[in-house]
């Protein structure tokens, strides 16, 4: 039975949310509507469009007889500074303050809405880099590496503090904290990444950078590149900072105990980052 244009705009813009950085032919389409090719290029065009002006993101055009289009998501100036605007917001609220000067966010890693702009925000950044792994420590950084890995259609593979025995031999290291200056360790399943894979280094909160710089010589170990950093906070009175080259969206700049006092600002994010 043949589909209605309107439906069948809504039922690829659908198709194409939903699958992510993967290539889908219009024979594939054209299959699924019953309709004839040139349709379905003339739907996809006006798709590519609309995403473009709404800053949903864009459709990218591969030519030829394996060819097809694939989303690449992106959001727009406006929309990320509205999701930092309202994080900052949320954070900076008294009630979140906790003894010894911590700071709690476990809502906020918890709620999807949030950690899903989060990732789309830093699939935006970094879609225009090679990356085939997102990488993150474990735990509360694991919802916005999900988040990343789902908009980039890539693996998430999870650093750890002690061996599992389901991940088999892995490959484990020591490293100093930045922030308290304690010798740690950190380990990897030797399955989980391939030499030269370019992986993207994913964290909720950094302080001085140790855990992020011991990740990152725990993927020399796996001969394993470094395609970016991404972290969600950052404090800035650190007193040494261990990584130099990484983006952040929340710049964490006091946690006063005292006066139940938090104050934040926007963090290493600029326009040209999703240019």
């Amino acid at each position: 039975m043949k589909i209605r244009r309107s439906s069948r705009l809504v039922g690829m813009t659908h198709y194409l949310l939903q699958h992510p950085q993967q290539l889908v032919s219009l024979t594939f389409f054209s299959e699924l509507y019953d309709s004839a090719k040139s349709s379905v290029s003339e739907d996809l065009a006006i798709i590519k469009q609309t995403f473009e002006q709404q800053g949903i993101g864009s459709l990218q055009t591969i030519p030829g007889a394996a060819g097809g289009v694939k989303y690449i998501p992106g959001i727009s100036l406006e929309e990320a500074n509205r999701v930092i605007d309202e994080l900052c917001i949320l954070i900076s609220k008294p009630d979140r303050v906790l003894p010894g000067g911590y700071l709690y966010m476990t809502d906020i890693l918890s709620n999807p809405n949030y950690v899903n702009s989060v990732g789309r925000i830093f699939a935006s950044i970094f879609n225009k880099k090679k990356v085939d792994i997102v990488v993150t420590v474990a735990t509360k950084g694991i919802p916005l590496a999900y988040a990343v890995a789902n908009y980039l259609n890539i693996p998430v593979v999870i650093v750890r503090h002690d061996n599992k025995v389901t991940e088999g031999s892995t490959v484990s290291i020591n490293y100093v904290s930045g922030s308290t200056k304690r010798i740690q360790t950190m380990t990897l399943a030797k399955r989980s990444i391939e030499p030269g894979a370019n992986v993207l280094i994913i964290d909720d909160f950094m302080k001085a950078g140790g855990t992020v710089a011991g990740m990152q010589n725990l993927l020399k170990e796996f001969q394993a590149n470094v395609a970016g950093i991404g972290v969600l906070v950052e404090a800035l009175n650190a007193e040494e900072r261990l990584v130099e080259d990484y983006v952040s969206l929340i710049k964490l700049s006091e946690v006063n105990e005292k006066e139940q006092l938090i104050s934040v600002e926007k963090g290493k994010f600029t326009e040209d980052l999703l240019s």
